[in-house]
Parts: structure tokens; C-alpha cells; sequence
């Protein structure tokens, strides 16, 4: 086995991912899905809830649902990417444990 980048792969096999990576990745697809979500779901409550709870003009009712409509996946859309280019980010840097040289 040879240490690569923070992630340990085996010379044999053309650096194919340890089951510990495979996992990492499913926990961090999982996290990024669900405060996703969330954050949207917050947002289109925070938008269009005044709208679904009181009685409001109607243009006005409307734009507020269809904003919440809007928003509630773009911000979905807009976290999964974050989360996860975060993640590829983080992968893809070798830790270096105990290196003190302000240089580095």
C-alpha cells in the first residue's frame, strides 16, 4: 500500500478508493443533501410563508409563493455544490501533521 494525498491506495490497482474513502464520500453526499434541504425549506417558509399563513393581495401572495418557488432550489442547488467542492477540496490536500514552518 502507498500513502497518496491523504488517501491510502494500493499500487496494484491503479489507486482505486478504500472502502474508507467510499464512505467518507457517502456521509458528505448524505450532509450535503440533508442541510440543503433544510436551508431550503427554511428559505421558502421564510418567503412564502406570510403568504400561505395570512390573507394577503392576491399579485402579491403570488409573488411571494413563486419567489419562495425560486429561491427554495436555487439555494438547494447552490449548497450541495458548496458542500461537496468543499469536501474535494479538503480530499485532495495532503494533511502534514506537525509541520510548524509558517512557510508552508
Amino acid at each position: 500500500m502507498t500513502y497518496d494525498g491523504g488517501r491510502r491506495t494500493r499500487a496494484h490497482d491503479g489507486g482505486r478508493r478504500t472502502q474508507a474513502d467510499r464512505d467518507a464520500i457517502t456521509v458528505e453526499i448524505g450532509y450535503a443533501l440533508c442541510s440543503a434541504a433544510f436551508a431550503a425549506a427554511v428559505v421558502f417558509g421564510a418567503v412564502a410563508g406570510p403568504a400561505l399563513l395570512f390573507t394577503l393581495p392576491g399579485p402579491l401572495e403570488t409573488v411571494l409563493v413563486r419567489t419562495g418557488l425560486v429561491l427554495g432550489p436555487a439555494l438547494f442547488t447552490a449548497r450541495v455544490v458548496a458542500v461537496l467542492v468543499r469536501f474535494q477540496r479538503a480530499a485532495g490536500q495532503p494533511s502534514q501533521p506537525g509541520r510548524t514552518n509558517p512557510d508552508s
